[in-house]
């Protein structure tokens, strides 16, 4: 009987320590992910005291902020505390907001009102005679996402002011505040002008207190920005992460080729307005054409004077003004604004192609991204322009390249860093390419 011999037994190796955590990926790692992470409530309080202090208006959940500040669909949650509470009838809270738009020259103004809510917080009950206001009224109301103007649906839009100017000037604001109105009517003394008063607006023996806040929404790309691309001798391996926006820059001269430009970009387009824009660009035709190009080349070494190319980030501040006003104001008026500059590096330098990368720093005073709401809209693309330092002696015509992008508050792989429970970080919807735009 024959005996069949085992393989020989080998120690399994054993597996190495894990590495060491840090916050960061190290240089030799990449970062997958990164779990939404959501700190602490704010646990202070916002006090607004009436003039002669009887009154006082606190609102939790808030930092220490000048004013309260809410996101989308915000939890506006706090209390009254009422030093007098006889002859009280009833209690009542309001949330408006207001899109005000003035004349600058000729003093007139147009408002659209947006009511948001209200809470009758107390009421006495006239069956009962020893029906008292308690000192301590607890409240909770939530911020609507939508407000309807003239039979249109319009998402609630941020806390904003711009200026308009040209003949006449405008000043589109959009406020919100927070009102209660504590009512003593029993409280008018008998000599007061009752029927006075009334016509002048005076409500005698009614406290009201206000104020105002601020309202910004949160949102975020659904998506990181992607890795850069891979450059070849002929221009940037593709990818379906980037979408390459394709024009040229028309000769004006026989003989001359036309310089084919790719300008490359996330394919969202929606981005962070606390994180640059990247980008690449393509310029590819004949190496004569190319040559003759060379003075509009955004070369690194010719930063310090004025770019014939340039990629820079506009806003444009729409406001229709037909509303209030006189048939002979225009109908519409707008502002465009330059809120980032793009920084060009060259990556290879051809016969034919020449390859740049790059960023588009977004203005840090930049807040709020775009919105629409009833009269007044704001909106933001990516402007691409060749403008030849010698217009009539330049083989080339200019180029206005414009793609709509969108702007968010917060970065897709931070979305949950600094967010409060309850507060909604939405994900917009990428730009359409039909936009009017008057850049």
């Amino acid at each position: 009987m024959s005996t069949v011999s085992l393989p020989s037994y080998v120690a399994p190796m054993l597996p190495r320590a894990a590495p060491d955590y840090t916050v960061e990926p190290q240089d030799d790692e990449l970062r997958l992910a990164l779990a939404d992470r959501l700190r602490q409530r704010p646990t202070g309080t916002f006090v607004k005291a009436s003039r002669g202090g009887d009154v006082r208006l606190v609102l939790d959940a808030q930092d220490s902020a000048a004013l309260p500040v809410y996101g989308a669909a915000g939890k506006v949650e706090g209390r009254l505390e009422l030093a007098k509470t006889e002859g009280v009838t009833n209690v009542e809270l309001k949330i408006e907001g207001r899109l005000h738009l003035r004349e600058i020259a000729e003093g007139g103004t147009s408002s659209i009102k947006m009511s948001l809510g209200t809470a009758l917080l107390w009421v006495r009950d006239p069956n009962a005679s020893h029906s008292i206001c308690p000192s301590f009224l607890n409240f909770v109301l939530n911020l609507p996402p939508t407000f309807t103007h003239e039979e249109k649906t319009y998402p609630l839009p941020p806390t904003f002011s711009v200026k308009l100017s040209g003949l006449p000037g405008f000043i589109a604001t959009i406020e919100y505040h927070l009102s209660a109105t504590i009512n003593k009517p029993h409280a008018v003394p008998p000599l007061v002008p009752i029927v006075k008063s009334s016509l002048l607006g005076i409500s005698i023996g009614t406290t009201t207190i206000t104020t105002p806040f601020i309202y910004y929404p949160r949102t975020r790309p659904a998506a990181p920005i992607p890795v850069p691309l891979i450059p070849t001798t002929e221009g940037f391996v593709e990818a379906p992460e980037w979408r390459v926006c394709e024009s040229a820059v028309v000769p004006k001269v026989a003989g001359v080729q036309e310089i084919r430009t790719r300008l490359y970009l996330p394919a969202s387009r929606i981005f962070c307005v606390k994180q640059p824009i990247p980008f690449h660009l393509v310029l590819q035709s004949s190496a004569k054409s190319l040559a003759a190009f060379l003075p509009c080349v955004p070369y690194p070494t010719l930063m310090n004077t004025k770019q014939a190319t340039r990629l820079q980030l506009m806003r444009q501040s729409t406001v229709d003004v037909r509303s209030g006003f006189t048939s002979t104001t225009k109908t519409d008026m707008w502002r465009v604004d330059c809120i980032g500059e793009g920084v060009f590096r060259l990556i290879a330098d051809g016969t034919t192609t020449i390859l740049f990368s790059g960023e588009v720093k977004i203005d840090s005073s930049v807040k709020v991204p775009g919105f629409r709401a009833a009269g007044l809209s704001v909106k933001d693309c990516v402007l691409l322009t060749v403008e030849p330092p010698d217009p009539h002696r330049s083989p080339f015509n200019h180029l206005r390249q414009i793609i709509p992008v969108r702007l968010t508050t917060d970065s897709a792989d931070g979305a949950g860093v600094g967010a409060i429970p309850g507060i909604e970080v939405a994900v917009p919807t990428p730009p359409s390419d039909q936009d009017n735009w008057r850049a």
